[in-house]
């Protein structure tokens, strides 16, 4: 026998009575527009066939390499099939572009044996297939280089230390209980630590630096141990300004096949390995592109709202989790309002944000054009910008400052909507909670006030902006998708993906139609050091 509670859902989405939805805190109009949103997104949803297209087609989405521009394609074609409007990219400075065509790692003495590797991102090809003896020279800082001098020519280079197995014994697969929820809901305490920057900087310089000490070395190539076990990998590389990639080939080995080198080298022979990377730089065009599509509103001076995701990704997998679960639902959302065929009172814009991956470029850029400025230095490039911008003061309104009146993003994985982050700002919390309260019975019931990190929102409220992070079930998504060679469509799940479409398109609906506004945050300046007394590690 149904529950209520679905008695309630099957009458919303039974044909013929769309209009008669129980929605009683929204206008008649809205009412019914977010029903035949809910029937569409979950009677005839494309988000799966969409995230196949997107995933198992194209695959991987480098920012700025070949499959990432043919990603684009598609995606616009898509959103113009689709009926939006404006459809365009709006190009910003990158880097060098790095396209992967193929390669191969094995163990060839004591024994024939293929590792699970993958190359660095933006490290060179080799000049056929690279064989050589390893040896261990654990390095995580230039006073190592020293122990090394005179130690290295020829050899294949391992620069991690291999550690221990590691036996976790957290769930794999996890979705929140209300409990776990009810744990978000803290408030995020503001630190300031004024050396960060430059300790941030140069971590990321130090594999450039490293590269470039083996070379002079007589290195042949350097393999570094992925941070996961059970056969992951990664390969993030950082290094793609021109003239700074790294200097000799780079490879991420497996934790398991790291540490079995490593265990054959301390008890004989130095194993040999053979590498065989296909890789291509490409210097013709250093600028990325973010995708723009719009939806456009009835009223022009009522500003606009915005979704957005991260369109590119790493390589080892198809880039299905981080973030195409996100892109497809942008583009399903967008669907599901072109759809109804009703003009909004806001202009709905919608955006695939490139460079996400190399410190939140893209969105990044579409500030700088579009929202606000900060002083940075021109010259500055890649994390060197990207560090020096999270710092800089005073930041300086732009004229569509004023004009955005909500960003929703997406990007922790494809786990359901449970909720929404207010992101510290208690003023906005009651307007979030009016907007989500038509999908409580699709379980987004929940409002939380801490803060979220690392995405394409995070630069819209560090202006003050009200940008927005959906709460979700992480799944797998932290432990074993993340960046790695599992992340393919294999891990979304199909029921998730189609309620969140439907949220996001829901939420926008709402936020594009509301007489009332977003309260804002405060507009940040410059912040004090929060430890006044601490002293610096000169080690550091």
């Amino acid at each position: 026998m149904p529950t209520p509670l679905s008695r309630r859902f099957a009458l919303l989405l039974a044909p013929g009575l769309i209009a008669a939805a129980p929605m009683a805190a929204l206008a008649a109009d809205d009412s019914a527009a977010i029903a035949r949103i809910i029937d569409e997104g979950m009677n005839r949803s494309e988000a799966m066939t969409t995230a196949s297209a997107l995933m198992d087609r194209i695959g991987p989405r480098l920012t700025n390499s070949e499959n990432h521009r043919k990603a684009e394609g598609w995606a616009i074609d898509l959103l113009k099939q689709r009926g939006l409007a404006n459809v365009h990219v709006e190009p910003f400075d990158f880097g060098v572009g790095w396209n992967l065509d193929s390669y191969s790692v094995a163990m060839v003495t004591p024994r024939v044996l293929p590792l699970t590797a993958i190359p660095v991102a933006w490290s060179p090809p080799t000049a056929g297939t690279l064989q050589a003896p390893v040896v261990i020279a654990p390095m995580s800082r230039e006073e190592h280089f020293a122990e090394w001098k005179g130690k290295l020519a020829g050899k294949i280079v391992l620069v991690s230390l291999p550690g221990q197995t590691s036996e976790s014994k957290d769930p794999v697969f996890q979705r929140y209980t209300d409990a776990e929820i009810a744990e978000l809901d803290t408030y995020t305490k503001p630190v300031f630590d004024p050396d960060a920057p430059a300790q941030q900087v140069k971590t990321r310089r130090f594999q450039g630096k490293l590269a470039a000490f083996l070379k002079a070395e007589g290195a042949v190539a350097m393999v570094k141990m992925s941070y996961r076990d059970g056969k992951l990998v990664h390969g993030e590389g950082y290094d793609f300004q021109p003239g700074q990639t790294l200097a000799l080939p780079a490879i991420e080995l497996a934790q398991e096949d790291y540490r079995r080198l490593v265990r054959l080298a301390k008890t004989g022979a130095a194993p040999e390995i053979a590498i065989t990377v296909a890789a291509r730089f490409d210097e013709s065009n250093l600028r990325a592109e973010n995708v723009v599509a719009e939806i456009p509103g009835s009223d022009p001076k009522a500003g606009y709202v915005m979704a957005g995701a991260h369109f590119d990704s790493w390589i080892a997998g198809d880039g299905a989790s981080d973030n195409g679960a996100g892109s497809v639902t942008v583009l399903e959302a967008a669907r599901l309002i072109a759809k109804l065929g009703i003009k909004p009172r806001r202009t709905i814009r919608f955006v695939l944000w490139s460079g996400e991956e190399q410190g939140l470029l893209g969105s990044r850029a579409y500030i700088d054009q579009h929202l606000a400025t900060r002083p940075v230095d021109p010259s500055l490039k890649g994390i060197d910008s990207y560090v020096a911008w999270r710092n800089a003061f005073p930041i300086t309104p732009k004229a569509e400052y004023g004009q955005l009146k909500a960003y929703f993003n997406m990007d922790n994985g494809s786990g359901r909507f449970r909720g929404i982050y207010s992101e510290g700002n208690l003023g906005a919390e009651k307007l979030l909670k009016d907007w989500l309260s038509p999908f409580n019975m699709l379980g987004a019931d929940k409002l939380v006030v801490s803060k979220t990190s690392g995405t394409d929102h995070v630069f819209m409220q560090a202006i003050g902006l009200p940008g927005y992070q959906f709460i979700q079930d992480p799944l797998d998504y932290d432990t074993r998708v993340h960046h790695t060679n599992l992340d393919t469509v294999d891990h979304m799940r199909a029921d998730d993906m189609r309620q969140a479409a439907v949220i996001m398109a829901g939420m926008l609906w709402q936020a594009a139609n509301s007489d009332k506004e977003l309260p804002r945050a405060v507009l940040p300046t410059q912040p004090a050091p929060t430890d006044p007394f601490k002293v610096k590690d000169p080690s550091q």
